[in-house]
């Protein structure tokens, strides 16, 4: 038997940065999926081992059913209920990651390894199987990759426990119910403590549930919206480092409490209306045009307060001046200083326009790619190939 699972990627639409310091974001998932296919050996395979393959980067992991059970404290998988990798299986985990000698330009994949381990041990115990992994995402550029590996991953193997019921005849892709979302998005959110620590839990609940969320305070809301935006997303391929953006515009807020304080509550104003607008019912095509106009507005607002916080970057200041010739909106997304733009595409701009930016955009040696948001959470799908 065969399950393949998806989950989307995401986008910060407004208030990155700001959150830290308790102004709303909202965030929404986009249609760039991360697969993860499970399949479990027939007895006639004679295959007791435990293989990973990252498809995109042609790698493959595989370790011996028995050494992973010397390695890790023998323990009934509780699929039902999603713990913590503690200190100590942190350390009976290293080890089997150490061994698959890792190349050294991909050491970075060390701690999704080891997710996959906890992760798998934990829900299905010490069975054999193959795991593939696949991705439409760009890893490291702030579209959420790791948490939607977490939730695809966390789903396929949740599939086939006792702690959800799924039709397995079902033709097709099949959604999640909200009691095994729910466990889906626990699971994946101890995913990805071990790979990034202190995770705020954004991006695996907006990979969960899809569609967009509103955060504020570490509280979450699910927004619903029947208006899909279009984005362009031009990845800037310059590697940033997220704690080092972060506590820069800490230091700026030391320095400029007062003045920050009004950036802080711009950025909030932004992300509330923001909300109320995708939110707000769509009559017709002039209301459709003008709620654009003001989505566009929003996004160029925000952006400028991003760049007084000193987030920005020259690769993405190229991005917004070339998006500008062609009169579309852009802001960066997630922590900046490199990373993502997302520029605004209104649903009248022509493909040709489009094709012309992409190309002009390409030139400069960015990556494209175009992505609808508020799109579906995590899937899976039953048997072979879908």
């Amino acid at each position: 038997m065969e399950v393949k699972a998806r989950a989307p990627g995401k986008i910060i639409l407004s208030g990155e940065h700001a959150v830290v310091h308790g102004s709303t974001a909202v965030a929404a998932s986009i249609d760039l999926y991360t697969y993860v296919s499970l399949r479990f050996p027939t007895p006639s395979d004679n295959d007791d081992t435990l293989t990973l393959q990252l498809k995109d980067m042609a790698l493959e992991f595989s370790w011996p059913i028995s050494r992973i059970k010397e390695a890790l404290p023998e323990s009934s998988p509780l699929s039902s209920t999603p713990t913590s990798c503690s200190v100590e299986s942190t350390k009976s985990i290293a080890p089997l990651v150490v061994e698959q000698n890792i190349p050294e330009a991909r050491i970075g994949l060390a701690s999704g390894i080891s997710a996959f381990l906890w992760l798998y041990s934990s829900i299905q115990g010490f069975k054999p199987a193959t795991v593939v992994v696949t991705s439409e995402l760009p890893i490291g550029s702030g579209l959420g990759s790791s948490a939607a590996y977490c939730v695809a991953l966390s789903a396929a193997l949740l599939a086939f426990s006792d702690s959800v019921s799924l039709d397995v005849n079902h033709r097709g892709w099949l959604l999640f119910g909200e009691k095994e979302l729910e466990l889906v998005n626990k699971w994946a959110f101890e995913g990805e403590k071990i790979i990034h620590g202190k995770p705020s839990g954004i991006d695996n609940t907006v990979s969960t549930y899809g569609n967009m969320i509103k955060f504020k305070s570490g509280s979450l809301t699910r927004i619903k919206t029947n208006m899909p935006l279009k984005m362009l997303i031009t990845n800037t391929k310059v590697g940033r480092n997220t704690k080092s953006l972060v506590a820069g515009v800490s230091e700026r807020n030391l320095r400029h409490p007062d003045a920050m304080a009004f950036v802080f509550r711009a950025v909030d104003s932004i992300s509330k209306e923001l909300s109320t607008v995708i939110q707000s019912p769509t009559l017709d095509d002039l209301s459709t045009t003008e709620k654009e106009e003001k989505i566009g507005e929003l996004m160029e607002m925000n952006q400028g307060l991003l760049q007084s916080m000193g987030v920005s970057h020259d690769s993405i200041e190229t991005v917004l001046r070339t998006t500008l010739k062609y009169k579309l909106a852009s802001k960066l997304t997630g922590a900046g200083g490199g990373g993502c733009v997302l520029t605004f595409l209104p649903t009248l701009l022509s493909g040709t326009v489009v094709d012309k930016l992409i190309s002009e955009l390409e030139s400069c040696g960015f990556q494209c790619l175009i992505a609808g948001t508020g799109g579906g959470g995590a899937e899976i799908f039953f048997g072979g190939s879908s």
